[in-house]
């Protein structure tokens, strides 16, 4: 079974890509921030138009961003649901017992959208660098050693995992078994997932144990001579320009 890698067009060329991976690590995550804490509508929304024009920018295919972020884009969206029938306000559609406010629907649609336009620049920051480079950017960057690690096995084996996950579902269905909401069926998945812990701890402890055998010290060697150029002093500046443009917009505006 294949899986969306998101790093499959890291090698494609544009300004983004050719970013230096610290400089995009430390602009990106700041203009994430900046994001999450816009507080006004209309400034959400040119952030999310923003975000689209840097994956034009990105070159990278249209029918890749939306397989990679179709369902946690699908997951943000049901918070305006939320919200619409959860926050008291003035009530625009009655349905009974419960009613979607105005300001239910402006709380979520602002969620809504900084959560998009955040999901678009994490996916742009690891989308158009090799998932190697992102790593030794933040060994680089001082981050601490022990979480990197953490990062670095989680993505190498999470698709061991998927592996042997849907494996052990299609033995399952192969044996005549069927979902159903009752509590074999319950039982069922609980012992394939407790099977799966276990597969996990012991294929943990080969690995580790053939690390260890290779001369594995937690220490990384870093092959990799990052150099910032012009170009990515500029791009820094501009982004960090817009993050804080975003933030300071609403002290503007309240002034005028």
């Amino acid at each position: 079974m294949s899986y969306p890698v998101i790093d499959t067009y890291s090698t494609l060329d544009s300004i983004l890509h050719r970013f230096d991976p610290r400089a995009k690590l430390i602009t990106f995550t700041i203009l994430i921030f900046s994001f999450a804490f816009i507080t006004e509508l209309v400034v959400a929304l040119l952030a999310v138009i923003f975000s689209i024009i840097l994956i034009f920018i990105s070159r990278i295919p249209l029918h890749f961003v939306y397989i990679s972020l179709k369902f946690p884009a699908l997951f943000i969206f049901m918070i305006i649901v939320v919200m619409a029938f959860t926050v008291q306000g003035s009530p625009l559609i009655g349905l009974g017992y419960v009613s979607i406010t105005i300001e239910g629907l402006y709380i979520g649609a602002l969620i809504f959208l900084r959560a998009i336009a955040s999901l678009i620049l994490a996916f742009l920051m690891l989308a158009t660098s090799r998932f190697d480079e992102i790593i030794k950017a933040m060994y680089s960057l001082k981050i601490p050693n022990i979480l990197i690690q953490m990062i670095t096995f989680s993505y190498r084996y999470i698709f061991v995992l998927l592996g042997e996950f849907f494996t052990m579902k299609r033995s399952m269905y192969t044996r005549g078994f069927k979902m159903k909401l009752n509590q074999y069926s319950l039982n069922i998945i609980g012992n394939m997932i407790g099977m799966l812990l276990v597969k996990s701890y012991e294929r943990g402890e080969k690995v580790y144990r053939s690390m260890l055998s290779r001369g594995y010290t937690g220490n990384p060697r870093l092959f990799t001579d990052f150099r910032m150029v012009m170009a990515d002093y500029m791009l820094s500046s501009v982004l960090l320009l817009i993050a804080f443009s975003v933030q300071l917009f609403p002290f503007v505006i309240s002034n005028l």
